[in-house]
């Protein structure tokens, strides 16, 4: 989709591919064990969430390209975040290792989206 086409951050495939993905985690975090509730289970929910609440916001920031970038990396944080739970997940016999290797695979697509908006923010930034 050509970037002057995108209305909504809804039609970013990088949002996409976060929302899809955060919906994956939710499903394989309902079977983590009840003791994980507020560990485990919160964190990866909430930092798989924050990639595309970040990106929403990021996409309403476009008008000044320092709060835009700023935003971009705040979800790049939080994708790295969200693969360290992933890692904690598989790790504890919560996710089985091919779900983990899955999961983790799509954050590193969802990073590398990422980490070219923000090295070239121009395309995305709103025209005064």
């Amino acid at each position: 989709m050509a970037r002057e086409l995108i209305k909504s951050h809804k039609q970013l495939e990088v949002y996409q591919m976060a929302f899809d993905t955060a919906m994956k985690i939710f499903e394989f975090s309902k079977k983590f064990p009840i003791e994980e509730k507020y560990s485990l289970t919160d964190q990866i929910r909430r930092s798989s969430r924050s990639v595309c609440a970040n990106l929403a916001e990021a996409w309403r920031k476009r008008r000044y390209e320092a709060a835009f970038v700023a935003k971009l990396n705040d979800c790049e944080s939080e994708a790295a975040e969200t693969q360290t739970w992933i890692e904690f997940a598989v790790k504890c016999n919560y996710m089985d290792v091919e779900a983990g290797r899955e999961l983790y695979g799509n954050y590193n697509r969802i990073l590398g989206g990422l980490v070219n908006m923000i090295a070239n923010p121009e395309p995305w930034l709103m025209k005064r």
